[in-house]
């Protein structure tokens, strides 16, 4: 398991990029890189579910595992849901069972520094390096109103 971080700097308050990373009209923007309809459902409860799921409604059950609303929030990847049933116990899942996916929002003078880290298995480096380093391009020019076209 590998940990891999990325950050950067969006001129907007902490509430706006929070906004945008967990409201259902922003997320699958953002996230259409690591799979296209992406959408997230979650009771937002330590230690509730949290479902990241592809436009199939195939993807990764999680829970959160911390959660300091808009500041941080860290996820823990408990399986996958395929063919709508959860897997938590499989030999696959509990190779990467407990994984972590963390968010953290600075706020500097009105900026916010956002910073992401994910625990990954090392074939999956690739896919998590083009998710994250488009997305945050996305995040960063929504939130400050600036066309992707001129990013």
């Amino acid at each position: 398991m590998e940990t891999l971080s990325y950050e950067t700097v969006i001129d907007a308050p902490v509430q706006k990029v929070w906004d945008i990373l967990w409201s259902p009209e922003t997320y699958s923007e953002w996230t259409k890189y690591f799979s296209a309809g992406s959408i997230m459902k979650s009771d937002w409860k330590i230690g509730g579910k949290t479902y990241f799921l592809n436009d199939k409604g195939e993807g990764m059950v999680s829970t959160i595992d911390s959660l300091e609303e808009p500041y941080q929030v860290v996820f823990k990847h408990l399986g996958v849901v395929k063919d709508g049933i959860e897997d938590t116990q499989s030999k696959e899942v509990m190779e990467w069972n407990g994984s972590f996916e963390k968010y953290f929002l600075i706020d500097f003078d009105g900026k916010t520094k956002l910073h992401t880290e994910v625990q990954v298995d090392n074939q999956w480096k690739d896919h998590m390096d083009t998710g994250f380093t488009k997305g945050l391009i996305v995040v960063k020019s929504l939130a400050e109103g600036v066309s992707l076209d001129a990013v």
